[in-house]
């Protein structure tokens, strides 16, 4: 009985050990634009802060939940942008800065895919012609942000 709990155990253990936990593909913008140019396909931009509660916990819970994971892998170029960045970002022929506001500030580009509603997170939909499609603020779970995946993917 022992032995084949002990066998049991190890084929659990050793299970888990060879599964690799998937993670989605973060790109900067300017990686997602390259590769759409080869590729086209729409864009989910993650606009996050380093201070944000709730984007943390839509890390870890809605961006690491499997289903979510193959969605943003096979069918989009998902991109991580930093609200409060300070990196110039460039593409074209416009540069988008850090805007120093006092307290914290703001990155251009963040406020212009957000239209000047600054929440935190929120994640924005681009159609592969980098249009604008839908920006969805506020914290999402997995159940709900598969809905938009899904709609967006169609």
């Amino acid at each position: 009985m022992i032995r084949n709990l002990s066998i049991a155990a190890f084929f659990i253990l050793t299970a888990n050990c060879l599964v690799a936990q998937e993670n989605v593909t973060w790109y900067s913008i300017t990686e997602a634009i390259e590769l759409n140019r080869e590729e086209p396909r729409m864009l989910v931009i993650d606009v996050y802060t380093d201070w944000c509660g709730w984007c943390k916990r839509m890390d870890t819970n809605t961006f690491n939940n499997p289903v979510i994971v193959d969605y943003l892998n096979k069918f989009f170029y998902p991109v991580k942008l930093n609200a409060e960045g300070k990196e110039d970002i460039t593409i074209g022929n416009r540069t988008y800065r850090f805007i120093d506001n006092g307290s914290r500030g703001y990155h251009e580009l963040a406020a212009v895919i957000l239209q000047g509603r600054m929440a935190y997170p929120s994640v924005a939909f681009l159609n592969p012609n980098m249009n604008i499609i839908q920006v969805v603020p506020g914290y999402q779970t997995a159940f709900q942000f598969e809905k938009y995946l899904a709609y967006f993917r169609d």
